[in-house]
């Protein structure tokens, strides 16, 4: 199948709720899915225009043949994208015989709203809502260049550099080719909402990875140091697994596990690019991991990022307003693998430091699943209390919640997300294994044992003759 048709199918099954663009790409035959990704991303975010422009033009009238998304991701291609790229022979000698009148519907449409660019003539066709402000947030990829060097490269680009930012209202006033380093985390990038990047020089090298700062979360709370051993539980696609060895420094091991062999042959290509060596990356499910297996003995932090509904997935909030909450018997379903996949990763013999996180707004995937596992756990693990001035915390269903953090367009600029911190509840080694005992010397002599007292200040000792 070829790029367009791709394109087209998935923005099909996106509209008829199949699913997320995301996994529809990823469940799709096309081997870019990044570069199909991209574009489907952007014909959606477009999509009002397009139609728009279709609609006035007369396009499938005229083209009876010309199925309504294929239209609308070959006239993106045409009048908003780089021109045709993925062959389509067919399809773009049919649009090049309506080119002049498509790009004369475009133009009028842009006179009605009075703009001159295409992106002026997307803002104000729009009615934007807290997930459609996100800004774009960009990782720097430690493993490759540094903070600064990307800073410069950008400026040289004629980007704006505003700095670091002070506060959220600061992210919020960013506009046009201006950008900023997060207030919070020392390595991300923040640019307007809808900056693409996709076919950035550097991010196409694997100097910068487009992450969005809630996900870059769980990497920077397990926080394991260079030369440890980790678990990045369900790993694929990826990203957070970069962020991980960008902390070790690729020094020690990562241990990725993911049940799905296309996201994992995608990951491998994402991570090689990246610069990882660290990462041992293997198809198997993280529940028939074996605890007691040698190879994990020396596991100290664990990375759970489950299977979970995505309800505050920002790319899915815009490709579906209004989509309804996942249904009660999909929660149970997510929530009882969640707490199955949490509780057998708080085995591992040697864990001190374990992260979950999921990208859901709902109580059952997040709050619900922490507590039955800290009650499974017998105390072994406590909520380790973590940013404490991130200002949108864990609902309050049970005490300690509100060590856990929340995410949300409204609140923190991001995508919604969930995050909580397990560390193991340090035993005193007095209580769990008393200290030998040496042999009790010879009780002294009344005499001596009162010398013995005074010499070493005992304040209840009588004074000498």
């Amino acid at each position: 199948m070829g790029l367009y048709a791709a394109a087209a199918a998935v923005l099909a099954g996106v509209e008829s709720r199949q699913g997320s663009i995301k996994g529809l790409v990823y469940a799709s035959s096309f081997q870019n899915v990044k570069q199909l990704y991209a574009l489907v991303c952007e014909t959606q975010r477009y999509s009002a225009v397009l139609d728009a422009v279709i609609a006035s033009a007369g396009l499938l009238r005229a083209e009876k043949q010309l199925r309504p998304h294929l239209a609308k991701v070959l006239v993106y291609e045409l009048l908003l994208g780089k021109g045709f790229r993925g062959g389509g022979g067919r399809w773009r000698a049919l649009l090049r015989r309506h080119q002049a009148r498509l790009r004369a519907e475009l133009a009028r449409l842009k006179v009605r709203r009075g703009v001159s660019s295409n992106e002026e003539l997307l803002e104000a066709g729009a009615q934007p809502g807290p997930a459609a402000q996100v800004p774009r947030f960009v990782r720097v990829n430690t493993l490759k260049t540094c903070t600064e060097d990307a800073v410069d490269y950008f400026k040289r680009q004629g980007f704006s550099y505003q700095g670091r930012a002070s506060s959220l209202e600061d992210l919020r006033a960013l506009q046009g080719k201006s950008f900023l380093l997060d207030p919070l985390l020392p390595e991300l990038l923040v640019f307007p909402a809808h900056t693409d990047l996709h076919e950035h020089p550097l991010y196409r090298a694997g100097h910068l990875i487009l992450q969005d700062k809630a996900s870059c979360l769980p990497a920077t709370l397990l926080a394991p140091r260079p030369g440890a051993h980790v678990i990045d539980a369900c790993a694929a696609p990826g990203n957070k697994t970069s962020h991980l060895a960008a902390l070790l420094k690729n020094r020690g091991k990562i241990f990725a596990f993911d049940l799905d062999a296309k996201r994992l042959a995608s990951m491998a290509t994402l991570l090689a690019r990246a610069g990882v060596s660290c990462c041992e990356l293997a198809e198997k499910d993280f529940l028939a991991v074996s605890p007691s297996d040698e190879r994990y003995r020396q596991v100290e932090y664990i990375l759970l990022d489950p299977s979970c509904s995505g309800s505050g997935m920002v790319t899915r909030q815009l490709e579906e307003p209004g989509a309804g909450a996942p249904s009660p018997e999909r929660l149970r379903a997510l929530a009882g693998f969640q707490q199955r996949a949490l509780c057998h990763a708080l085995t591992f013999p040697a864990l001190q430091r374990l992260v979950y996180s999921t990208c859901s707004l709902c109580q059952e995937e997040n709050e619900d699943v922490v507590q039955a596992a800290l009650q499974q756990s017998s105390g072994a693990f406590r909520l380790a209390p973590v940013l404490p001035a991130w200002p949108h915390r864990g609902l309050s269903t049970f005490p300690g919640a509100e060590h856990c953090l929340r995410a949300s367009p409204e609140t923190t600029l991001t995508g919604g997300f969930f995050v909580a911190v397990f560390e193991r509840v340090q035993v005193p080694s007095s209580a769990s294994q008393p200290p030998a005992q040496a042999p009790e010397p010879p009780s002294p002599g009344p005499k001596r044992k009162k010398r013995r007292r005074k010499a070493a200040g005992d304040p209840c000792a009588a004074p000498g003759p």
